[in-house]
């Protein structure tokens, strides 16, 4: 038999210390109501169409004339039969390209008053 004494001493465990208290549980609330079903949206629709033509007579205005004043009186009529958007467009480029015909005609009258005074007067010669 053995002897008590025969074994090797074992050092003796320190107590564990007892374990935290567990946090208190999460309040259970009421589940938040069911928001409304988002309505679907549909693409918004498009708003009424701008003339082309009107957009281009404003922009030729300022480059050619007589396109502006064309393409100005039909972009009009155009309007007045589908009512499309651009009318204010189509009568700008109507008025820029009226006042600049005139422009040019004016200056090509006194381009040519000018030349025919210089040819007269001797300072040109012509051969």
């Amino acid at each position: 038999m053995t002897d008590p004494s025969d074994q090797p001493s074992v050092p003796p465990v320190p107590p564990t210390q007892p374990a935290p208290p567990a946090p208190p549980a999460a309040p259970a609330y009421a589940p938040a109501p069911a928001a409304p079903a988002a309505p679907a949206y549909a693409a918004a629709p498009a708003g009424p169409k701008t003339n082309v033509l009107a957009i281009v007579s404003l922009v030729s205005a300022f480059f050619i004339s007589l396109v502006a004043i064309i393409t100005g009186h039909i972009a009009l009529s155009q309007i007045k039969k589908t009512g499309e958007q651009g009318r204010g467009l189509a009568i700008a480029g109507l008025v820029l390209g009226y006042l600049g015909l005139v422009a040019g005609i004016i200056v090509g009258i006194v381009w040519i008053a000018i030349f025919s005074a210089a040819v007269s007067s001797g300072t040109v010669t012509t051969y």
